[in-house]
């Protein structure tokens, strides 16, 4: 005898989160685009964010990212390409090339901050802030203490 399946599936929560968060990346991209940033790319963001004001090596970005030093190096290689990262001589140590965020960089960053208040603010006018807020609040009760992490592009990628 077959059992009914539950008005809430456990599976539908994970997937219903992952529509939400890819509504909210797809929705950012989509104006980061229009303000003059169409080559960013969801990855892009964990990466900028990862080189950091300080700059970084290939090496150390791969660990950050959890990814191979030499998939960190072919997306450094399209950043700078694209104007988001420089490579410079490490001041510390001739033999180190350090990446760095450029102006370009930096700007995306700040706009995808400001975009991202924009969205949360467009969910609540949807929503009701305080569903919003209860919904920020209830994620932040279960997700783990680290919830953010700069390695989730080698966590998807297995």
């Amino acid at each position: 005898m077959a059992t009914a399946e539950p008005a809430r599936p456990g599976y539908a929560l994970p997937l219903l989160l992952l529509a939400g968060f890819r509504t909210l990346i797809d929705d950012l991209h989509a104006e980061l685009a229009r303000q003059g940033h169409p080559e960013l790319r969801p990855l892009h963001g964990f990466v900028l964010q990862a080189v950091g004001m300080d700059g970084t090596t290939a090496t150390e970005l791969g660990q950050r990212l959890g990814i191979s030093k030499q998939a960190a190096g072919k997306t450094v290689d399209r950043l700078v390409a694209a104007g988001y990262l420089e490579r410079i001589d490490d001041p510390a140590d001739a033999r180190r090339r350090l990446v760095r965020v450029t102006p370009r960089g930096a700007d995306g960053l700040h706009r995808s901050a400001q975009i991202f208040d924009q969205l949360r603010e467009r969910w609540a006018a949807t929503l009701g802030p305080d569903r919003v807020a209860a919904l920020e609040d209830d994620l932040s009760t279960v997700a783990s203490a680290n919830w953010f992490r700069l390695d989730m592009p080698g966590w998807f990628g297995g």
